[in-house]
């Protein structure tokens, strides 16, 4: 028996790409970023997408500092003027049923590395204007430098200021196309 597949367009607003890193070796920051587009496809009656293909405006970084997001956004980090978006790329999906494992490429700051995402199913439904919606989380970490993101400062009480590991949390929410 053959399944067709559903394509779905993410929804923006309805979906969240978030991180945390430790700053200072005393706490961890979350930031996110807002400018999330992209496109997935579910087999019918399916709960693991395949076919992804996610874009992130770099220039989007949130942390709730201004400062900060103005750095992270410079040279020294995601030099967002040179490269504009993050990229996710998905190469395969393993496992059965509501939690399965993501395989893809991300590229970050013109440096492209496989990933592993951990990822669950959350469910479908429809909207009040009759839209088909399904949604998924996943989170992964990632080593900056694996990335070309080397800046870091020497704290005179010893270690860095910025953390290497990256957690990365997804929660997306995709509106099936007619």
């Amino acid at each position: 028996m053959n399944s067709t597949l559903q394509k779905y367009a993410i929804d923006p607003s309805h979906t969240s790409v978030e991180f945390l890193v430790r700053h200072m070796m005393l706490a961890k920051v979350r930031g996110r970023f807002t400018g999330v587009t992209g496109s997935f496809a579910v087999p019918d009656q399916g709960t693991m997408p395949t076919e992804i293909e996610v874009q992130i405006a770099a220039s989007t970084i949130d942390t709730r500092e201004e400062q900060r997001d103005t750095h992270l956004k410079s040279a020294d980090f995601l030099d967002v003027e040179h490269f504009a978006s993050i990229d996710f790329k998905s190469t395969q999906v393993e496992g059965s049923g509501e939690k399965f494992r993501l395989h893809g490429v991300l590229s970050i700051h013109g440096v492209s590395r496989p990933v592993v995402l951990e990822a669950a199913f959350e469910g479908r439904a429809t909207d009040p204007w009759g839209n088909a919606r399904i949604g998924f989380t996943a989170q992964t970490t990632i080593g900056r430098k694996d990335f070309g993101l080397t800046w870091n400062q020497a704290l005179e009480t010893g270690g860095l200021l910025v953390g290497d590991e990256v957690r990365i949390e997804l929660n997306v929410e995709g509106i099936a196309q007619k």
